[in-house]
């Protein structure tokens, strides 16, 4: 029987994470008022240190104004249950403790039966590593994760929560930012969009601005010309990028349009850039998971110098929309998938299933609890997807 639920979201923020929250606490109230409901503030960080918020009347009664915000109601971080060095060095874990004793203890010291986690590959990983220590433990607490990634590269998920509306909102954050072209003769902009090892926001923001870009009205005898406000280039971690090559396309469309448009994924051509720091002996900084920090390597700085005077650019400008687009409020399309997703968490939850919920694109797309150890992260975007060579095609880009 379950009597204790907990949630947590952890990771980097998405367009889903105060929404599924919100859904998790309004379908256990619906099934049964008596479970009591519990959250652990900043993911795995409160998990280690016990800080958790209980989840009262006035917070069931009014779990639906949480599909209205973005963020996390109850906090995110970067936390992983296997580095224990990491987790000692914050202070989350003493010298002679591991980080998954630690939280395999507060789970069963706070008498919690379910965990629910809302996270992305790293997130669901520790969760699968986390289910793996208990069960060794002779433990009952079962845990039910929940895919949120604005990459939507989690494998074998079809689509993960918050990726939609991160595409929608980083078209429209660029529908403002392209104007930008006319501030200057001879602009280059670089639309960079968060995405580590994905192309998939990337792409599917641009099919979202050129989908607006072409229901709108244009006068180009007074300079409001379609061919300005279009994208010149797509670049994406999953295409390789022949600097050289495209210099030399963008030159002529910068030559007869007078600005060149970019949408350029903060993924892309990272693996050069390293390899060029380092080999200059330069130190790249990793978090703890590994992955490089990207702000640090700046591609969208990169490609823009690399670019601008290759194609007589006179002014460049680079833009960045990732915290712009993962802290926004669930779009329409994301909050149907977030109950869909949240009405069979419960579900599982209430019958002890453990697993990622997720449309299983390995089981004809079915939606069903994942087994953990089929989880993983990084799963490339499919560039030979028609939608994708047709917009690159559009733009004349090989």
């Amino acid at each position: 029987m379950v009597k204790r639920v907990a949630i947590l979201t952890a990771g980097g923020f998405a367009p889903c994470l105060s929404s599924a929250v919100g859904a998790l606490i309004e379908l256990y109230d619906a099934a049964d008022p008596d479970i009591e409901l519990i959250a652990y503030r900043h993911g795995y960080h409160g998990l280690l240190t016990g800080d958790h918020v209980v989840i009262g009347p006035d917070e069931r009664a009014g779990a639906s104004l949480l599909h209205r915000f973005g963020g996390s109601p109850i906090g995110n971080s970067r936390v992983k249950l296997t580095n224990d060095a990491d987790c000692r060095a914050r202070g989350l874990i003493g010298e002679d403790e591991t980080a998954l004793a630690v939280a395999a203890g507060r789970l069963r010291s706070d008498g919690v039966d379910v965990l629910h986690t809302i996270g992305g590959d790293d997130t669901n990983t520790a969760a699968a590593d986390l289910a793996a220590f208990l069960r060794e433990q002779g433990s009952e607490l079962t845990v039910v994760g929940l895919p949120k990634t604005i990459d939507n590269d989690i494998v074998p998920i079809r689509q993960s929560l918050g990726a939609f509306t991160a595409a929608q909102e980083a078209s429209r954050f660029a529908q403002n930012v392209l104007a930008e072209h006319g501030s200057n003769p001879r602009m280059l902009i670089v639309h960079e969009v968060m995405g580590r090892a994905s192309g998939w926001l990337t792409a599917a923001a641009a099919r979202d601005y050129m989908a607006w870009h072409a229901v709108q009205q244009w006068l180009p005898g007074i300079g409001l010309d379609p061919r300005r406000w279009a994208l010149h280039a797509i670049y994406v971690p999953e295409l390789g990028l022949d600097i050289d090559a495209e210099a030399e396309r963008l030159r002529a469309v910068m030559d007869e349009v007078g600005c060149v448009n970019v949408f350029l994924a903060e993924g892309a051509g990272v693996a050069d850039i390293v390899a060029n720091l380092e080999a200059s002996g330069e130190t790249v900084e990793r978090d703890p998971f590994g992955h490089v920090k990207i702000d640090t390597v700046n591609p969208g700085r990169w490609i823009a110098r690399e670019l601008a005077e290759r194609i007589g650019a006179e002014k460049r400008m680079v833009q960045k929309s990732g915290y712009f687009c993962r802290s926004a409020p669930a779009g329409e399309t994301d909050l149907a998938l977030i109950r869909e997703m949240a009405e069979l968490a419960v579900q599982c939850g209430l019958d002890r299933v453990p697993g990622v919920i997720g449309h299983d694109e390995d089981r004809d797309d079915e939606l069903r609890a994942i087994e953990f150890e089929r989880i993983a992260g990084h799963k490339p975007f499919d560039v030979t997807q028609a939608w994708f060579t047709e917009l690159l095609a559009d733009m004349g880009q090989a």
